[in-house]
């Protein structure tokens, strides 16, 4: 090697390794965001974007709303209960229930504290009787019972043996007050008597 190039190669050398290490520090496409022909990847991968096309026109678009209606519900239809017959030979058939309807304990009391105040009889007696039919039929003038045929407040049996104090028994405290003070008087003398005896045995 001629002693001349050997300074050459060194120098040569020398900027190649300067080169090298500055490479490493420097990005050699830093310069490459800057420039204006720089062109940047969608974030989209190239695929089309998306368009939302109107083409009618707004006055030309109706709108269909759905519609609907109501009514009131159909009112209960009540239907009277028939009523079986009660006359027979022998006497143990038993009177049909009447149609239900609103029973008034309240008045059905207030009238029999009236006829027994007109009979002279004070408060002990119409005690004696109010507990009475309360425990036969809680003064429900429209009470039945399925199994012995006993109807009204006074639980007659049958029911339809109140007749004799008016013909609207099934239907009428008045009626059956009358008729079971009645019988009471008949019976037991009086409401407090009938009570002792439905104390004892359970009936009157």
């Amino acid at each position: 090697m001629r002693r001349g190039t050997r300074p050459v190669v060194v120098g040569v050398a020398f900027l190649a390794s300067i080169g090298f290490f500055l490479v490493n520090i420097v990005d050699p496409y830093s310069g490459a965001t800057a420039s204006p022909d720089f062109a940047s990847h969608s974030r989209f991968l190239d695929q089309p974007v998306q368009k939302l096309d109107v083409s009618a026109k707004t006055d030309e678009q109706t709108v269909s709303v759905d519609t609907f209606g109501s009514k009131e519900a159909p009112k209960p239809v009540v239907v009277p209960a028939a009523k079986s017959s009660s006359s027979s030979s022998s006497g143990s058939t038993h009177s049909g229930a009447p149609a239900a309807g609103t029973p008034d304990p309240g008045s059905a009391q207030a009238y029999a504290q009236g006829v027994l105040a007109s009979q002279g009889m004070g408060d002990d007696q119409f005690n004696c009787l109010v507990a009475l039919w309360n425990r036969e039929s809680h003064w429900n003038v429209y009470a039945y019972n399925s199994s012995s045929g006993a109807y009204g407040i006074p639980q007659a049996l049958p029911g339809s043996k109140m007749a004799s104090a008016g013909a609207d028994w099934a239907t009428s405290f008045a009626t059956q007050v009358n008729w079971g003070l009645g019988y009471v008087e008949g019976r037991y003398g009086t409401p407090c008597g009938a009570w002792d005896h439905s104390e004892s045995t359970g009936w009157y």
